[in-house]
């Protein structure tokens, strides 16, 4: 994919490389949904990564100690609590039309896929200020996001601040 490529180009070649792919299939299965393939293009390479000292990307591989597997439900039940749950446009989840927490910022924002309502319509990004509280939604694939974000781009989240000398990462312990 391009994307992969592209974000390669900027944040450098990839360290984890994960080929196995049960750790998808497993999750997948339990939320009955299937991660977009440039989300999890980008995940596998790159592993569980802070980039920018900024946005924590999380690998469903359940052996280690950020796993995307217990993130994603814990946020979902967070986010479905009568009190948050006004604060997103749709219910967080992972059905058709529910937002998917994938990713989370230091600056206090929560990133969510877009589950299409239908099969053939595109994921789409959106992000939660837990400090404003508002939201945005943006028309693109989580790889445009992240390129986007890498490129300085305004996101919601900025990384101008964040990366002065450019984009960078570091695996989470």
């Amino acid at each position: 994919m391009a994307a992969l490529s592209e974000v390669q180009a900027l944040l450098g070649e990839s360290r984890f490389d994960w080929s196995d792919p049960a750790p998808w299939i497993g999750l997948e299965r339990e939320l009955g949904v299937a991660f977009p393939a440039d989300f999890r293009e980008i995940v596998d390479a790159y592993g569980s990564v802070s980039i920018n000292g900024q946005l924590y990307l999380k690998h469903p591989a359940t052996h280690l100690l950020h796993d995307l597997g217990s993130f994603v439900r814990q946020e979902i039940e967070f986010w479905r609590e009568e009190d948050m749950a006004e604060f997103l446009p749709s219910r967080a989840g992972a059905g058709p039309g529910e937002l998917l927490p994938v990713a989370t910022a230091t600056t206090g924002e929560m990133i969510f896929l877009g589950v299409p309502e239908e099969s053939s319509s595109p994921w789409r990004v959106l992000v939660q200020e837990m400090d404003s509280p508002s939201w945005t939604l943006y028309e693109m694939t989580f790889g445009e996001w992240l390129l986007a974000y890498l490129k300085g781009r305004d996101v919601t989240l900025c990384s101008r601040d964040r990366a002065p000398d450019g984009p960078s990462c570091e695996p989470l312990p």
